[in-house]
């Protein structure tokens, strides 16, 4: 009876990849829309390649159009206004409409962009880059790829990577097909009520809307920060926790300062004794009594001195100015932390005193005037929506965390609720002035071609 050898141990890496290459082959035919399968294209390739970032790009055209980013890796949703996003796109056209750029797989150096962007590549990109095009085998280009990774790439990866960009080009090719063939099952005499009935529903007015984070904030907290310069050494209390006017908050580390505060008492000490030592001789010796003046200031020096470190040793325990519910991160974040004068360490706020941050990107900007109307819905109460009125919408814009450019929007409840903690996040939805429903479809794009044609 035969028996089947067991694969060796040079062998094992070998069959593990080729099990990644057809599970991922697998997983390009299954696709059932073009976008789960650019998803795939960006996110599952590192089953096989190694790599960091994975951008994912709209095919270089004519010299009017520019280049897209379509997907990210690790990232649901591309925010076309960021620093990095903007860049890319500018690199990738540059490059794309450089002399002798070709359609094949190649290696990207920072010598081969434009002299103006090269300062981006060091704030933007991580290592090597590896751009490889999606052609499908009639030689239309669909899409391109932008690998970045730490380390080079060798020529097995990229052969791996061209082999992959075949397969995803020929998925998307059909997918496209298919979502084109809905519009060969709607028989010709219909045709002409589609653009009627489009059209109609564009004309209807609504409310111009947009949806945007929101976080329950406390109305005009009083800030606990650094009185002085020093060592944090202990918090006394827990964050969240509802403290009287009075409380010890916190305590500096007093090494320092009690040591000062003593070598002050006994310099004081030493100055008296030598005023008093002057003004004795004095009497008999002329020129000794002429330093009692100087002694007599050293004396009013050393008690100032004694005076500012009994001050800085007074203020060694922080105590709460006022009461109410004390926000501060975390115990670890603080303890043995250096801070500075005037540093942010705690705030103090009335629990019922509360207001809604709405982060309202630029992307989804409208005009918003006080009083307008807003509906917020918190992820605590899901079931639940609170209607507020924005008091208050910010002229210039912040960055946020994630590179969303956003602008500051400030609202307040229409019928104030105890249920509602500060800290609560959600989505709220900021209703603008009315107009018909094709602006609100088409305001991005709107926006996009004024911003293209500069008018």
């Amino acid at each position: 009876m035969a028996t089947t050898a067991e694969p060796t141990a040079q062998q094992i890496p070998t069959l593990i990849h080729l099990a990644a290459l057809t599970h991922l082959e697998g997983q390009i035919r299954a696709a059932k829309t073009v976008q789960e399968l650019q998803f795939l294209s960006v996110n599952e390739t590192r089953r096989l390649i190694p790599y960091d970032n994975a951008f994912l790009l709209s095919p270089p055209g004519s010299d009017k159009e520019t280049c897209h980013v379509l997907n990210a890796s690790s990232v649901a949703v591309v925010d076309r206004h960021a620093p990095m996003i903007v860049w890319l796109e500018q690199a990738v056209y540059a490059l794309s409409h450089a002399p002798g750029a070709t359609q094949q797989p190649v290696v990207i150096t920072k010598e081969l962009l434009p002299e103006e962007l090269r300062s981006g590549w060091h704030e933007f990109v991580k290592g090597h880059v590896f751009w490889c095009p999606l052609q499908h085998p009639d030689e239309t280009v669909l899409g391109a790829w932008w690998f970045e990774r730490d380390f080079a790439w060798q020529d097995n990866d990229m052969a791996i990577v061209h082999r992959l960009a075949g397969s995803y080009a020929y998925a998307w090719k059909a997918l496209s097909k298919k979502e084109q063939s809905w519009s060969k099952k709607i028989k010709k005499p219909t045709w002409w009520l589609i653009p009627l009935a489009i059209g109609a529903a564009l004309c209807v007015p609504i409310r111009i809307s947009a949806v945007a984070p929101v976080k329950v904030m406390a109305k005009d907290p009083v800030v606990v920060s650094a009185p002085i310069d020093g060592v944090i050494a202990d918090v006394l209390v827990h964050p969240n926790q509802t403290v009287q006017a009075g409380t010890a908050l916190f305590r500096y580390e007093d090494t320092n300062l009690r040591n000062q505060f003593l070598i002050a008492e006994k310099q004081l000490t030493v100055a008296r004794a030598e005023q008093t030592q002057s003004i004795q001789a004095g009497f008999g010796d002329p020129q000794r009594k002429a330093d009692v003046p100087l002694k007599e200031a050293e004396v009013d020096l050393r008690q100032t001195e004694l005076q500012y470190a009994k001050e800085m040793l007074d203020q060694v325990e922080v105590v709460a100015p006022q009461a109410g519910l004390l926000l501060y991160s975390d115990k670890s974040d603080w303890i043995g932390r250096p801070v500075t004068v005037g540093e942010r360490i705690m705030e103090i706020a009335n629990p019922k005193q509360i207001e809604l941050r709405i982060d309202l990107p630029v992307a989804d900007a409208i005009v918003l005037k006080e009083g307008a109307e807003a509906l917020v819905f918190l992820n605590a109460l899901a079931l639940e929506s609170f209607p507020a009125t924005v008091v208050h919408a910010s002229y210039h814009a912040e960055v946020l965390p994630g590179d969303v450019l956003a602008y500051r929007v400030t609202a307040q409840l229409t019928t104030a609720d105890p249920r509602i903690r500060i800290g609560w996040q959600g989505t709220a939805k900021v209703y603008g002035e009315r107009g018909p429903l094709a602006y609100l479809l088409l305001r991005r794009p709107l926006t996009a071609l004024r911003q293209w044609v500069g008018w």
